[in-house]
């Protein structure tokens, strides 16, 4: 009875100790992709189409095609291995009025936390999207006016020149479809957090045609379909290094299956617990190498010179020295489009990822 209670005892001990070294070893993967734990998304936003859009032609490039470029967005023109999508935080500001009508349809501080871009990233793009959902006000005329903030400002000390600084001035036509703006040059001295006091968004009726004026219950629902983000496309040097030519080895026919080879090896993220912050893919190909490594190491193992000598030594001295092992010798990228730990959406380029090609070393 007591030799059962020491078995279930040490049986238990073993369950932890193995449940606690599995999540060890995710928390290290974790932090090399770049997360501080695993994201667990409370409310996460709708993907962005255009994420969708450069996820898709990224994994649906046809074989005739040329491989994709994963530290280049072809469209937008820019280097950049990461996509983010970042919604406004801010707020609305009670506009302007008379005792009858506003002169001002609406105000908004815009605010954006980028705290997620890692510090060696290099930001290559910054857009601001202003999108319009169905409204009343469908093709009518209106004045905006975009500003970055320079300084914060006392509530009731009124407006100060020197306070903001105007980046965009322009009229257009309330149509169901979004505006963009280049803000590169914001975004990256926002890099700077004490910088990062956020934009403020001004916009003003027109007088057109026989609408001479904007009486309050005109403008009281514009808040409701105004829609804000900010996308940042950032290029990681780490992950963008090129490659070094490696020499190649012609491709023969070889069937032995205890050789040294490429095996396969599908990860679903659902069977790990990823499937709530990883949108897309919902898996892919990883594979890993397998097998042995005899003497002599023929060609189609694609050995080192070092595990040729190591061969040959092992075959002297088998006790001593053991045979090369078995690794990835070529691996490649993968594309994710994940919720991070703020709840952004993020397309992100991953190194390393599946294995191509397994040799001895």
């Amino acid at each position: 009875m007591v030799w059962l209670r020491l078995w279930a005892f040490l049986h238990i001990v073993a369950i932890v100790t193995l449940d606690s070294e599995i999540k060890r070893r995710e928390e290290l993967f974790l932090r090399s992709l770049g997360f501080s734990s695993k994201p667990d998304p409370v409310s996460p936003p709708p993907v962005p189409s255009i994420l969708w859009r450069i996820f898709n032609q990224r994994m649906g490039g046809s074989v005739q095609k040329k491989k994709p470029d994963l530290c280049f967005v072809e469209e937008f023109n820019v280097p950049g291995s990461v996509i983010r999508v970042f919604p406004d935080q801010g707020r609305f500001v009670l506009p302007y009025s008379d005792n009858s009508h506003l002169t001002q349809c609406l105000e908004k501080r815009l605010f954006f936390n980028i705290s997620a871009i890692e510090k060696e990233e290099r930001v290559t793009m910054g857009q601001l999207e202003l999108r319009f959902t169905q409204n009343t006000y469908y093709g009518r005329v209106f004045d905006l006016r975009l500003y970055r903030t320079l300084q914060i400002t006392l509530k009731g000390m009124g407006r100060n020149k020197m306070s903001r600084k105007l980046l965009v001035a322009q009229t257009f036509r309330l149509l169901h479809k979004s505006l963009f703006f280049n803000l590169t040059d914001v975004c990256q001295s926002w890099r700077d957090p004490l910088k990062n006091l956020g934009l403020v968004l001004e916009i003003f009726p027109i007088k057109e045609g026989s609408w001479l004026s904007t009486p309050k219950d005109e403008c009281k629902d514009f808040q409701t379909f105004l829609y804000t983000s900010l996308m940042m496309v950032t290029l990681n040097p780490m992950q963008c290094k090129r490659p070094r030519r490696k020499r190649s080895y012609s491709k023969l026919p070889f069937t032995a299956s205890n050789i040294c080879k490429k095996r396969r090896l599908y990860v679903e993220f659902k069977d790990v617990g990823w499937q709530n912050w990883v949108i897309a893919p919902r898996g892919y190909m990883a594979n890993y190498c397998y097998g042995e490594c005899p003497y002599p190491l023929t060609e189609i193992l694609n050995g080192s010179n070092h595990a040729i000598l190591q061969t040959l030594v092992h075959s002297i001295e088998p006790d001593d020295i053991p045979l090369p092992c078995c690794v990835p010798t070529k691996m490649s990228p993968i594309s994710m489009l994940f919720y991070d730990n703020n709840d952004n959406v993020v397309l992100r380029h991953y190194e390393n990822m599946a294995v191509d090609e397994c040799g001895c070393r």
